[in-house]
Parts: C-alpha cells; sequence; structure tokens
C-alpha cells in the first residue's frame, strides 16, 4: 500500500560539482566515553539487552534497551539496567557484571567510522551469527573469530554532535529535508485512483497543484499499465472512474518548477509498467527535458551531492526514481535511466513504508524496507564519497484522519529519536498521509535547522 515517492532535483555541470568533491574518510579514531548505540555496519540493527541474551533489534531509540554507556576501560553500560554491561558467556554475548573481565572489550577501527569489539589479548570479535543477518528479525549476537563486515559495528551516539546548516544555496542535496506526500495522488481532488471502497480513505485531501502550492517538495506516485498508458492508481486500476495519466501530473509538477525557478522537486514512483510506456508518457510532458536532474550524470557518486545553488543555476530541478529494478529492466533490453529515471535503490535508502494499522498500536522503529527484499540495503548504507538520500516513511496501513493527526504532530521526535540514528543520517524526505494534518511542515522546518552529522 506504499505509494513511489517524488523528489524535487536539479543537474549540476561537472565543473560546479568539482566544488563539492568529499575526501576519503580517515579510519576511525578511538571513541570517548559516552552514550552509544551498537549498531551492525551489515543490518544497521542495534544489539539489544533482551533479559540477559543480547540480540540485534529494529532500532527503537531509548526503548528496547538499546543504548549503551562506554566506558574508559571499555566496559559498555546498558543505560537502562545500571552495572550490567554488554559482555559474553563463551561463544555468545550476554550481558554480565560490568566488574566482571568478561564485560571488558578492545575497540579498535574497524575501517572508516567503523569498530572491531575485540576480546582483549584474543583475536574474538563481537558478531553477526552467520545466517542471522536479515533485518526484520531480533538474532542473538555471538562471540567469535570473525572478521569483514560481520564483525564490524558503529558506535552511533545517543546525542550526535550537529552543526548549523549552510545558507539555503549552500546546502546540498543531502543537507536538505523536504515534505513529502504519500500516494500523493489518491487525493480524491483531481480524479479516481482507487474502487469505490478505498476511495473513502484518501491519503491526502488537497490537489497536486494544491499541495505544491503549500510546500509539498517530494510526490509519491503508484502507477500501472492499461491501454491508454501509465494510469495513477492504488493497487489495481480496475473500477476506478476518471483515473489521471501520470504525465498529467508531471506537467502540473514541471509547469510550477517553470514558475518557481528556486525550487526543486522529487517524485518517487511505485512503478508497474513497462520501460516503453513510462517512456512515453514521459514524452508527453512538455518542458520535462528543461527540468529534469540527471545525478548519474554529473558525478555525484564519486563527488557527492551538489548544492542548492548550483541546482538552481543549472535550471534542472525535477528529480525522478522508480522503485522497479534495473535487473529486470537489463533483461528487457531497456533501462529506465536512459531516459532519465534513476533507480531509487541505487541512489537513497529507505525505512519500513508502514507503522502499523490505522489504528491501534504503532511500531516506530525503523528499519531498512530494503534489506530481506533481495537487496541487502541497510539504512546505514554509505559509500567513499557519496552518502544516499534517505526516504523516512511515516504513515499508517490505512488513513485515518484522527490517526494521522496525531501520527503527524509526532513526526519531528520520531525522525530525531528512532530514525536518524537508525540510519546515522538526517532524513531528507518526510513522507506523510494527510499532510495538512498535524503540522509536519513545522518538522521539515526544525530538521532544516541543522546538519547531522
Amino acid at each position: 500500500m506504499r505509494t513511489p515517492h517524488a523528489l524535487l532535483a536539479t543537474t549540476v555541470t561537472a565543473a560546479a560539482l568539482a566544488a563539492t568533491v568529499v575526501a576519503p574518510a580517515p579510519a576511525a579514531a578511538a571513541p570517548s566515553p559516552g552514550a552509544y548505540y551498537v549498531q551492525s555496519a551489515t543490518t544497521g540493527l542495534n544489539a539489544a539487552d533482551a533479559s540477559g541474551a543480547v540480540e540485534q533489534h529494529r532500532p527503537r531509540g531509548d526503548e528496547d534497551r538499546q543504548r549503551w554507556n562506554l566506558g574508559a576501560d571499555g566496559t559498555l553500560e546498558n543505560t537502562d539496567s545500571p552495572g550490567a554491561c554488554l559482555g559474553r558467556a563463551g561463544d555468545q554475548a550476554r550481558t554480565v557484571a560490568c566488574a566482571s573481565p568478561e564485560a571488558r572489550w578492545e575497540i579498535t577501527s574497524a575501517g572508516p567510522d567503523r569498530f572491531a569489539l575485540t576480546v582483549p589479548g584474543t583475536d574474538r570479535r563481537l558478531t553477526v551469527a552467520p545466517g542471522s543477518s536479515g533485518a526484520g528479525r531480533p538474532a542473538p549476537l555471538a562471540v567469535g573469530s570473525g572478521t569483514g563486515d560481520l564483525a564490524a559495528w558503529y558506535l552511533t551516539p545517543v546525542d550526535p554532535v550537529t552543526r548549523p546548516v549552510p545558507p539555503q544555496d549552500r546546502r546540498t542535496l543531502d543537507q536538505v529535508t523536504f515534505l513529502t506526500a504519500h500516494n500523493a495522488y489518491a487525493n480524491g481532488v483531481d480524479g479516481g485512483f482507487a474502487p469505490p471502497f478505498v476511495d473513502l480513505f484518501p491519503n491526502q485531501r488537497r490537489g497536486i497543484e494544491r499541495q505544491l502550492a503549500d510546500g509539498v517538495r517530494g510526490f509519491m506516485l503508484d502507477i500501472h499499465q492499461t491501454p491508454d498508458g501509465a494510469i495513477l492508481c492504488h493497487n489495481s486500476c480496475t473500477l476506478v472512474s476518471r483515473p489521471v495519466a501520470l504525465w498529467v501530473d508531471l506537467q502540473r509538477i514541471v509547469d510550477f518548477l517553470r514558475a518557481h525557478p528556486d525550487q526543486f522537486v522529487t517524485v518517487f514512483l511505485e512503478d508497474y509498467v513497462d520501460p516503453g510506456v513510462l517512456r512515453a508518457e514521459l514524452a508527453r510532458v512538455q518542458g520535462l527535458s528543461d527540468v529534469l536532474y540527471r545525478p548519474d550524470r554529473t558525478g555525484v557518486r564519486e563527488n557527492g551531492w551538489p548544492t542548492m545553488g548550483q541546482l538552481t543555476a543549472a535550471g534542472h530541478r525535477l528529480l525522478i526514481f522508480t522503485d522497479h529494478g534495473r535487473a529486470a529492466d537489463q533483461a528487457a533490453g531497456t533501462t529506465r535511466d536512459a531516459f532519465g529515471v534513476m533507480y531509487q535503490r541505487e541512489w537513497t535508502v529507505e525505512n519500513h513504508w508502514s507503522m502499523g494499522p490505522g489504528v491501534g498500536a504503532s511500531d516506530w522503529s525503523c528499519y531498512s524496507r530494503w534489506y530481506d527484499a533481495g537487496a541487502g540495503i541497510p539504512l546505514t548504507r554509505t559509500e567513499p564519497g557519496f552518502r544516499p538520500l534517505f526516504v523516512m516513511n511515516h504513515f499508517r496501513d490505512t488513513t485515518i484522519t484522527s490517526t494521522a493527526g496525531t501520527d503527524n504532530s509526532k513526526l519531528a521526535d520520531r525522525a530525531r529519536r528512532f530514525c536518524q540514528p537508525a540510519a546515522r543520517k538526517k532524513p531528507n524526505y518526510l513522507a506523510v498521509d494527510r499532510y495538512d494534518l498535524g503540522d509536519p511542515a513545522a518538522a521539515v522546518t526544525a530538521l532544516n535547522t541543522y546538519a547531522y552529522p
């Protein structure tokens, strides 16, 4: 029940991008004493105290006993259980008395910003047990002779040191947070989007043009293939009255960008069409090529993201992502990035799409949507010189007005307390239902006051 995301983007010349070159990260210095999450470099999940066992769990901020105080002696005391430290019993990770020799670790660099937790005087390390690295389930941690990423850990500060964000034109794209409308097309204003019963629970209540005027800059759109082309529908276009074509909403966005040359928009496509159909649909959008941003052609992966000033100067301010897989397109002989649609998993990370049903209990944990889906992409993924953009989903299975308003009022809290440390980066897209409720724009404004890390 998840919709593609819309991103605002712009292209930049290679010469302009040279100004944003990121130097290779140095090996990690020894961490200072303080409160940390002990986070797997493989899965992005956190070490948690589970009644004496130490397991990897989905990141949940200050809940679920996942915070550890690093002492000068190499101990890691659980903040919820004074006197109980992350230690070992044989080949299993356990919580033990902090005074025990089994609670001490030698913490050394395991690469840029990564650490190994080694039993002093041995080659035995804290490790994710082979075969238990799935991101969606708890799994006991082990102590053994593991090497590589399974034995590499981030020590993510509970209270990170942030810095003031640069002025608007000098902020790089990955330093900016955008308000994003989940299922932006499912609004009951622009046209039909689902069979009548589903129409009773629109994800939004305002049309695309109003969303743009209100400051929405990311648009998640589901597209399905019909004889008429790529149509915006939820799950299926059967029984949908007055369906809207993708090109119609893209034209609205392009027209907005032409009228507002300092703005940037991103579109996320939940994509169920053949590449040839999508290409033909984009060809109908007048002026698209003038604003389309192509990070694959401007050295982003080598040099990092450009500044907003560079994107504005280049005039290319619309970034389009697809959640379709590259491999399937290669097998068919046409890739979508050949005509300017980027494969989202190559450029972004994204947390699981739902916090639970529309009413009742919620799950605020923040973990990768793409780890167990054949991609193995943790939220913490990064590359030398390049940080993926972070799409933070914050909505339920079903849109209930009262629930959406309450959830949106807690958006900034979840972003900072749960999702930012889970991804080790600030969210770039805050995707919500009913953006008109609970003031999610205030959360966007708050996140845009600082840079992390």
